[in-house]
């Protein structure tokens, strides 16, 4: 069987599935038009699948002719709070909501893909499970799936994903063995001092300039705390405060994230804010709240399937990218089991498909969805579970 040109006969479907999702995009657990969508293609096909998994979640499941494991292909559904900037027939219909970071594109190589196996059951020997994952985005899907025992119940073995990526050339793949992307965690730090009036700075606290000196030294963290050769990322990303020009502020809010590859290094970045914390305190006789939200772990790809899916691809089409500082709830999968993710590649500067991830340009060509049916095809041929 000649998978690429199978693929060719899917492209007009998964280019006008990827358009009808894009009109449509919700939120993480308001994924509800667009689980419908889902479950009424895969009504279509005919196949086995479970709705409602957190409420809009599809788990589709197609059993092997000899089954001996099962692999799990995951699509996240969320789209993001962006207002779509593209001049395009197919725009969102959702004011300020946008599938800007391409899980339309995820979802359609999932349904393409459910297509392909309906169509060619005769030939699959293992079984494959197709998760359709709500969240991903915030506040974060991937680990109730795991707690809920979805994993457990359709005995999956190993789970593979991927992300749509304009910071790779159209066309070619992204991966690394280990570490690929960070763990990450918010924080927000509320600083309360001593309103008084402009013109009387020593009667009150002022908590714009605590808030300045606390952004300084907060950055002296990663460049003296932790070992050079430990990638981190400390940013503070907003600042709110003050009530008029002349008026000492009494109240200062900071957001920000926290990045890193290791546990130990990003609990040692915790630990050292804290105590930055109570030095400012102390010094200017202040109150600051400082809380913490870890959120995903590292994406850790593991080094043997890496290897497997590389052997996979078509020579030539594969990029072994540096470690990155974003970060996916597809880690904690990893976490139970082992796990490969990588980039789909979908930058294209002659049709100017070179907008960032988040962004309300970002855009594609739909061409790749094709390639993305097919690496997944490819990863089950080179794991020997389909008869190709």
């Amino acid at each position: 069987m000649d998978l690429s040109k199978e693929i060719e006969v899917l492209l007009d479907e998964l280019k006008k599935i990827r358009r009808d999702l894009h009109r449509i995009p919700e939120l993480g657990f308001e994924e509800y038009k667009t689980s419908a969508y889902i479950i009424n293609f895969l009504e279509k096909l005919e196949i086995n699948f479970e709705p409602s998994i957190l409420g809009t979640g599809v788990v589709a499941y197609f059993k092997g002719n000899n089954p001996k494991r099962t692999y799990c292909f995951r699509a996240d559904m969320d789209a993001l709070s962006v207002q779509e900037q593209n001049d395009i027939s197919f725009k969102s219909l959702h004011p300020s909501k946008m599938h800007a970071c391409g899980h339309d594109g995820h979802m359609a190589i999932a349904l393409g893909l459910a297509k392909f196996l309906a169509k060619n059951k005769n030939i699959l020997k293992d079984n494959v499970v197709l998760l359709f994952q709500p969240a991903e985005e915030g506040p974060g899907g991937a680990l109730p799936i795991i707690e809920n025992g979805i994993l457990r119940k359709y005995g999956v073995d190993e789970i593979y994903g991927l992300h749509l990526f304009p910071g790779i050339e159209e066309g070619r793949m992204g991966i690394r063995a280990g570490a690929m992307m960070s763990q990450n965690g918010e924080f927000d730090i509320k600083i309360e001092g001593k309103s008084a009036h402009g013109a009387m700075p020593h009667t009150g606290i002022d908590s714009i300039v605590i808030a300045g000196e606390l952004v300084l030294t907060l950055q002296s963290i990663v460049s003296r705390d932790v070992n050079p050769i430990h990638p981190a990322v400390l940013t503070i990303g907003r600042i709110e405060g003050g009530e008029k020009r002349n008026v000492i502020a009494k109240e200062v809010v900071l957001e920000g994230t926290l990045r890193t590859f290791s546990q130990e290094t990003y609990d040692i970045i915790k630990e050292r804010v804290m105590e930055h914390k109570k030095g400012i305190e102390l010094k200017y006789r202040c109150n600051i709240d400082v809380v913490f939200r870890d959120m995903y772990p590292a994406v850790y790809n593991d080094e043997y399937l890496t290897e497997e899916f590389i052997k996979s691809q078509e020579e030539g089409t594969i990029d072994t990218i540096d470690p990155i500082m974003l970060a996916e709830d597809f880690s904690y999968y990893q976490q139970e089991i082992p796990g490969v993710f990588f980039f789909l590649g979908s930058k294209n500067e002659e049709k100017n498909y070179i907008s960032s991830l988040h962004n309300g340009n970002f855009n594609f060509d739909e061409r790749i969805l094709g390639y993305g049916v097919q690496a997944f095809l490819k990863i089950l041929k080179q794991r020997n579970a389909l008869e190709i």
